[in-house]
């Protein structure tokens, strides 16, 4: 059997689970970035400001899940900006504006339980852990990892944002792979999605590991008759047990 020598994890709702009111949260966000860049003596009106970047992110949101291309929050809120007549932004105040419009969302993220038992057992068995998350802002992944107490467990740590696709985009996979020195069927995927996740693992030629304690019925259910995976784990809790099945050794 060939050995398991490095686990790939996603993020959100696998290693952090989010409680909370999307809407609320994302309103609020909008709100506090509106109102620093007013206030940083941007030329915005609020209530239009608002509405468009809504419409932006809302239609990137529709979109990324169609073609698997990641548009970067910064180039997306830039040319909001740009339409509304703000040509020229100092890098540190979209830094901040980012910071802000994703503060309320990040308080709502919290680490699942037993994670970083289970991450501290793999590595002591000499797997290597890499981190794989589609998401469109880099500092917002990052700022969710060590909000979690999860800073330094990882490498790589692969963004969406700045490879530019998405999962379930083999080349993600392929890219982590490389960097490990690594043959896929070395190599497993752990997360909730079936439709990013775990198909993008299998198109990539690796082990999968389902789990579905957090994972969000409505994402999954275009994939659930469709994309099978190797393992199924309750909770993260059971990663290391299938892990191990796959071909660690205690």
């Amino acid at each position: 059997m060939t050995a398991i020598r490095g686990v790939i994890f996603d993020l959100g709702s696998t290693l952090i689970r989010f409680r909370g009111e999307w809407r609320d949260v994302l309103d609020r966000g909008r709100a506090a970035m509106t109102a620093y860049l007013r206030q940083a003596g941007y030329p915005l009106e609020a209530h239009a400001f608002d509405a468009a970047v809504h419409h932006a992110f809302e239609t990137n949101f529709r979109e990324r899940h169609l073609d698997h291309r990641e548009r970067a929050s910064r180039a997306i809120l830039r040319e909001v900006l740009e339409r509304h007549g703000v040509t020229e932004v100092r890098p540190e105040d979209l830094d901040e504006a980012l910071r802000r419009l994703y503060a309320p969302s990040e308080a709502c993220w919290s680490p699942v339980p037993g994670v970083h038992l289970v991450l501290a057992d793999l590595d002591g068995r000499g797997l290597r852990l890499g981190l794989l998350s589609n998401a469109s802002d880099t500092g917002n992944v990052l700022r969710l990892i060590a909000r979690a107490g999860l800073s330094g467990v990882f490498d790589p740590v692969l963004i969406s944002a700045a490879a530019g696709v998405r999962k379930p985009t083999p080349s993600l996979f392929e890219q982590i792979l490389r960097e490990w020195d690594l043959p896929p069927r070395e190599a497993v995927m752990v997360g909730d999605l079936l439709g990013e996740d775990i198909l993008g693992a299998q198109r990539a030629g690796l082990h999968q590991i389902w789990v579905r304690a957090e994972a969000d019925p409505a994402f999954n259910a275009a994939f659930v008759d469709t994309v099978v995976p190797e393992a199924t784990a309750e909770t993260i809790e059971d990663v290391p047990r299938l892990v191990e099945h796959m071909g660690v050794s205690a």
